[in-house]
């Protein structure tokens, strides 16, 4: 391997250059030490620091408006998918998805970043496949929080090239029921806790989720049990059950008002919230927000799953998704992304971003 990147290649064999540089979540010294090393050589304007194995450049032209770009280095791990091939105009490998085809179209905006019309920083960051208190945002945000803030932050997550605006938020509960003991050849001593959920089955059967529309952006959120445990014998009546159940919720909604919807779809039951994240407003009537928008073309849509973006948000920001690949292809072993969708993406922020 080189010992640098060539950033002013064509992104698709930049996409591939990163595809052979294995980085599974936790593993990211390699890759974080190529984009820096590269970063320095091909674009010595922009100030350049590190954290951890999270890499931060930023130009300091005294713009109007300062855009963050963020990407994560790693990946899930490898499944018989590296190291990268292309076939015809395919792309194949892990990550080429998610997201190291969104990566590299960020390293090549950063070499040409000395003609950019906004102030851009660049944030390459790892461990975001995991857990959240290991995801480097959480690690800058903690250290280096004025590296994150700008007017507008883009997400280069997989969105099919299409602006994804905000993300729904998620919650997950545990509604636990509890009963008595019993042979089960005497069941009508007991008092069986697998039978207490039927209730809360047959709510969630019935529910009819909402999909409220926010900045033109149509989110459809979901309710779905996800989990549910009990019993300790083939001849025992269960004392205790617990059903899990996963909560998507548009943007419009806190996650304290999340909760206490949730609470009211299952009054009477005993409910324990066990994880939340809150979503992002789509944000689209900023200006920078519209200048993306009008550079891409098309029509913005609903971001109906979780990303980092909600952390952008949550400091007062704008935050889009925005970048190449399929996301239903992200963590299969079929992972591959059409090159146009990388050219693409490329083109519309070079049109957004460079004079």
């Amino acid at each position: 391997m080189s010992d640098t990147l060539d950033l002013l290649a064509d992104p698709v064999e930049l996409t591939a250059a990163l595809v052979d540089v294995r980085s599974v979540s936790g593993e990211e010294a390699e890759i974080a030490d190529l984009v820096e090393r590269s970063l320095r050589v091909h674009a010595p304007h922009l100030e350049i620091t590190r954290s951890g194995n999270s890499v931060l450049a930023r130009t300091n032209f005294g713009r109007e408006r300062r855009v963050v770009l963020a990407g994560h280095l790693d990946t899930v791990p490898i499944n018989s998918n590296f190291p990268s091939r292309r076939e015809g105009d395919v792309l194949h490998g892990c990550g080429t998805v998610d997201m190291k085809g969104g990566d590299a179209v960020m390293l090549g905006i950063a070499a040409l970043s000395a003609a950019a019309r906004h102030d851009l920083t660049f944030v390459f960051y790892d461990c975001e496949e995991i857990e959240a208190e290991r995801n480097g945002l959480t690690r800058i945000q903690r250290e280096l929080e004025e590296w994150l803030r700008g007017d507008l932050a883009i997400v280069c997550e997989p969105s099919n090239g299409t602006v994804e605006a905000g993300c729904q938020g998620t919650m997950r509960i545990e509604i636990r029921t509890s009963g008595k003991r019993a042979h089960t050849a005497r069941a009508w001593m007991g008092k069986n806790a697998i039978h207490g959920l039927g209730e809360a089955l047959r709510r969630l059967e019935a529910y009819e989720a909402r999909q409220p529309e926010i900045d033109g952006c149509r989110y459809h959120e979901g309710l779905q049990a996800v989990k549910i445990s009990g019993g300790v014998a083939g001849n025992v009546v269960p004392d205790e059950a617990v059903l899990t159940i996963n909560h998507r919720f548009a943007p419009d909604r806190t996650v304290e008002q999340a909760e206490q919807h949730l609470r009211e779809v299952f009054e009477g039951f005993d409910v324990t919230v066990t994880d939340f994240a809150a979503g992002a407003l789509p944000g689209l009537h900023s200006p920078a927000a519209q200048e993306l928008v009008t550079a891409a073309g098309g029509t913005p849509v609903a971001k109906l799953g979780w990303t980092d973006v909600a952390r952008f948000a949550a400091l007062g920001m704008p935050a889009l998704n925005f970048g190449p690949g399929d996301p239903t292809l992200a963590h299969t072993q079929e992972e591959n992304v059409p090159v146009q969708q990388i050219t693409g993406c490329f083109a519309v922020l070079k049109r957004f971003l460079l004079n």
